[in-house]
């Protein structure tokens, strides 16, 4: 076979430094197009970028040609500097070390997309930690909370 083929979705989360809720309805909106445009802009295509005051989702198909490491730098670093340049409320706008990034089976992309979709009544009931806890237990991943 002379060609590399690759479709690996991902839903990728990460929050605001120290999940302050900093992610108010002034930007958001913006905020989650300018991180689709980044992912996009990398060749990720961006299939739903949601979330909620103090944290983000993202699905998305990871190009083949840029390591997941590559992609969170650029998200946070693109991200955070520009929503700096949104006005003196967000001067002290960073986001904290670490994500998490799940795949997703392909058939259930549409299952993802509408849980990003339904983000403000999720979390009526469910912090950002309870919600990141869930994530890890479902995938299996070992954490110990500092």
């Amino acid at each position: 076979m002379g060609q590399s083929l690759v479709q690996n979705y991902l839903h990728i989360t990460f929050s605001t430094k120290n999940r302050q809720p900093l992610i108010d309805n002034f930007i958001k909106k913006e905020l989650f197009s300018y991180l689709a445009a980044i992912c996009n802009n990398l060749n990720c295509t961006a299939l739903k970028v949601g979330g909620y005051s103090d944290h983000i989702h993202i699905l998305c198909l990871l190009s083949k040609k840029i390591t997941l490491i590559k992609l969170m730098e650029e998200l946070k670093k693109q991200s955070s500097k520009w929503i700096k340049s949104k006005g003196s409320s967000f001067n002290n706008f960073y986001w904290q070390n670490g994500y998490g990034a799940f795949s997703v089976n392909p058939k259930e992309k549409n299952i993802v997309i509408a849980y990003i979709n339904n983000q403000v009544e999720h979390h009526k009931t469910k912090s950002f930690i309870e919600e990141f806890r869930a994530f890890l237990k479902n995938y299996n991943v070992k954490f110990v909370w500092e």
